[in-house]
């Protein structure tokens, strides 16, 4: 029996108001400008035209295509069971950051190569850094631990013109450490981005991910299937999310005024406590806490900084020279 036409929003209001996927997917110009997501396309029950987003490969196509009509990117490719983000996502968090570094900058968006960002845990992907180099003609860092990671995101930059000389791919020598080992005392960064791994084993990561296709399917799933892909790494560590972010603002400490902000995705409601304490013992003089919204999902940005109002009003002024 054929479903009724299920009314949908005509924007997704929850994304940030830049954001180019407020709308919703326009499979038909989609697939124009990226014909290989045709063959995963297919007219749901409700009568609209989508993809199976529980199809890794499938999400991995909307990708491409999305990257291409959106940000001009020719050329994107990552290793099977590397994580293949969600766009949407990934842009409000850059959006969020340039509305961050506009806050004390008379509301103006600072643009150009002069703004250095750094993403820690870049990613086979390299989405942030591509993300914001073609919002905003920022600069990146992206620092990894994984090498194969590293090989790809550099195939990434290279293919594409409109990156290359933009984004910088480093190893992080030592899994543990956050800023120490690729920042060097004498570099200065406008903000750092990242998007932590969110459990603490990989029994926890694959639990998660059953629950959320039980949800999804309202039918019993036994086995963990990623749609979005993710290597053990960037999904999973020693203590989780509310450990790395504790280790990460006790290192920012040490790397203070080399950053004008700091920032991390804080997927769990209830690590914000224990991080807030971090952030107060760490004598950070300024934390904002910026929530985010996709769909039914809510994530939040921690961002905080060790600058005082007139330290901030002396590094803006090199965004004029």
């Amino acid at each position: 029996m054929q479903e009724k036409k299920k009314e949908h929003p005509k924007e997704k209001s929850r994304l940030h108001p830049r954001n180019k996927h407020r709308q919703r997917y326009d499979f038909k110009s989609l697939t124009q400008i990226f014909p290989e997501l045709g063959s995963y396309v297919s007219v749901n029950p409700y009568q609209d035209e989508s993809i199976d987003f529980f199809d890794p490969q499938a999400v991995k196509m909307l990708n491409k295509a999305l990257l291409k009509q959106h940000y001009g990117i020719e050329n994107w490719d990552i290793p099977d069971n590397y994580l293949c983000p969600p766009i949407p996502g990934r842009a409000d968090y850059i959006h969020h950051m340039a509305d961050l570094l506009s806050s004390k900058n008379y509301g103006n968006i600072p643009k150009g190569a002069k703004i250095r960002v750094v993403d820690i845990g870049v990613g086979a992907n390299c989405i942030y850094p591509i993300l914001g180099n073609i919002e905003y003609g920022w600069t990146f860092i992206g620092t990894e631990i994984d090498s194969l990671a590293i090989e790809t995101a550099n195939i990434i930059v290279e293919e594409n013109p409109n990156l290359k000389g933009k984004i910088e791919i480093r190893l992080q020598p030592n899994p543990k450490d956050v800023f120490f080992g690729v920042i060097q005392k004498e570099e200065h960064f406008d903000i750092s981005i990242c998007n932590p791994p969110f459990h603490s084993s990989a029994e926890e990561a694959a639990n998660s991910s059953i629950r959320k296709m039980s949800n999804l399917t309202h039918t019993k799933v036994s086995k963990a299937e990623r749609n979005f892909g993710g290597k053990n790494n960037e999904l999973w560590c020693e203590g989780g999310e509310e450990k790395f972010l504790k280790n990460m603002i006790r290192e920012s400490k040490f790397f203070a005024f080399n950053f004008l902000w700091f920032s991390s995705l804080v997927s769990k409601q209830s690590n914000l406590k224990n991080a807030y304490q971090a952030l107060k013992k760490a004598e950070a003089v300024e934390v904002k806490t910026i929530p985010m919204g996709q769909g039914n999902k809510s994530s939040r940005i921690l961002a905080w900084t060790f600058h005082t109002p007139e330290q901030h009003r002396e590094w803006i002024k090199a965004w004029e020279s």
